[in-house]
């Protein structure tokens, strides 16, 4: 009989290491792919429906310039002022695009590689309305949320990238509101960011300050660390001049795009599944089409983003079965396509973080996940059918994307992690596992240990003072705010952005 191995250091050396935790055994980037909630042939037919939209039916109110690139291109014009978008341009689209690529953050090692199925949750959402720390009540966002928002999540290791999650409420000029909402993110993280901006002419001025920070002209451009969220279709099948022209500004600042399309269902577009899905492809398709003709093969998310309303009320429902499902499909046609996918999930319509809160933002993240979507955004941090976004909601997500990531890594299965002369000597020895080098190894290799989850005994939970996740989370987020203070611009970056642009904090 072999003699049961011996145990490394002394027992409060172990409840130590056990205490701190293991290192991240499930970092952003696994692999997705695992759910696929259509068969090959349902995927064929959604795809040719779209193609035939573009193809019999075409965009409307397309700008006139965009009119003059897409019929050089191949489109077609028609009496009802409709432009067609032929199969052969829309295959041409999806062939030139680019398949992956790099969102650079000022910092490289906090770069990510988008596309494939590598799944990475962040941040979106336009949130007018914060939940306040102090009261537990919502309340209009200031630009103060937005930097501390930042500099929240600039710790929080499952965000892979930072888009502006709410507005500045207490900033009316359009212009100055893109600035300093580009000021929030650049002063507080160096993780890959993204924004939208209200006209096309800010573009340029903005990149001003990205050069000042990238160390000098033209530096942003050779390699961005900002990308933009734009949203250049309006459902159902238009397009929108203002967008447009924001799109042909950033891509001559050769800025990465996340063009968005968001249709509705039962209102925007069709309310059975599978009509939604065409229309909606049809759409970003359309959105692919527009940056082929103007820069083939410019870095773009597929951001084909289902949303659903509640048809009793028309109110927009960011949580439910159909909304996981949606999303899901969404990731899967992206995916199939060899595109980079952006989907969107977690948006709870709960305003508290209660059960509600946790069985929607659990059930759809783990969906887009589980089906590969590569950013999936609005996952951190958004409550109240994204009107709203939470302190809390930004640590209690960061450790549900952790779960995430576990579930998405799988199960290895080896020699070693089966474990034949482990188990052995379980049996022939102590009758149990614990010290053994194998379970050491295991701990540190294969589990995640949750900071804010509750896992104690009843009675202990009790002699805490029962306290509830919300409570756990508040107490986090206001020890973060506390004391990380980046200074992620140097005193001749922020004076030089601050004599240049109208800066407000």
């Amino acid at each position: 009989m072999a003699a049961p191995r011996s145990r490394a250091g002394g027992r409060r050396d172990r409840l130590m290491q056990r205490a701190a935790g293991p290192a991240n055994p499930c970092p952003p980037g696994q692999i997705g792919g695992q759910y696929r909630p259509l068969a090959d042939p349902e995927l064929r037919a959604i795809f040719d429906t779209a193609l035939r939209l573009l193809a019999e039916l075409g965009m409307g109110e397309v700008p006139d310039r965009l009119r003059d690139d897409l019929v050089s291109a191949g489109a077609i014009e028609t009496d009802n002022a409709r432009l067609l978008l032929p199969r052969e341009l829309i295959e041409d689209a999806v062939a030139a695009a680019a398949k992956t690529f790099v969102l650079h953050g000022r910092n490289e090692a906090r770069s990510i590689e988008v596309g494939g199925e590598r799944v990475h949750f962040g941040t979106g959402g336009a949130a007018v309305q914060t939940l306040d720390l102090d009261t537990g009540l919502y309340r209009p966002s200031t630009l103060k949320d937005l930097h501390d928002f930042t500099r929240l999540q600039d710790t929080l290791g499952n965000v892979s990238w930072f888009t502006r999650c709410c507005v500045a409420t207490d900033i009316e000029d359009n212009f100055d509101l893109d600035v300093n909402t580009v000021y929030a993110l650049m002063r507080n993280t160096t993780k890959p960011v993204a924004t939208s901006f209200t006209m096309a002419e800010h573009v340029a001025p903005i990149v001003q300050m990205l050069d000042i920070v990238a160390g000098g002209d033209g530096a942003f451009s050779k390699r961005p660390f900002l990308k933009a969220h734009i949203s250049p279709v309006i459902s159902p099948m238009r397009f929108g001049e203002d967008a447009v022209d924001v799109v042909y500004a950033c891509i001559e600042q050769n800025i990465p795009l996340s063009c968005i399309t968001a249709a509705q269902s039962g209102a925007t577009a069709p309310a059975t599944l599978a009509g939604f899905l065409a229309q909606s492809l049809a759409e970003t398709l359309a959105s692919l089409a527009m940056v082929h003709v103007i820069r083939p093969g410019h870095p773009m998310i597929f951001s084909n983003w289902p949303l659903v309303i509640d048809l009793r009320t028309g109110a927009f429902a960011g949580g439910g079965g159909e909304i996981a499902v949606l999303n899901a499909a969404s990731a899967q046609l992206s995916n199939w396509l060899g595109l980079p996918s952006g989907v969107a999930a977690s948006m709870t319509d709960a305003k508290a973080v209660d059960a509600q809160y946790g069985v929607e933002k659990g059930m759809t993240a783990l969906a887009a996940g589980l089906a590969g979507g590569n950013l999936v955004y609005e996952s951190s941090g958004m409550t109240a059918s994204l009107l709203g976004a939470s302190f809390e909601a930004f640590v209690i997500d960061d450790e549900m994307h952790a779960a995430i990531y576990r579930t998405l890594r799988g199960i290895e299965v080896t020699d070693e992690t089966l474990g034949f002369d482990a188990i052995r000597e379980a049996v022939l020895g102590e009758g149990h596992f614990l010290g053994h080098a194998q379970t050491y190894a295991a701990m540190e290799r294969d589990y995640f240990y949750p900071q804010l989850a509750d896992r104690d005994a009843p009675v202990t939970w009790a002699e805490k003072g029962a306290p509830d996740i919300w409570q756990r989370a508040r107490e986090k987020a206001r020890d973060i705010l506390q004391s990380h203070w980046p200074e992620y611009l140097t005193r001749e970056q922020d004076a030089a952005i601050r004599a240049s642009f109208p800066i407000r904090t």
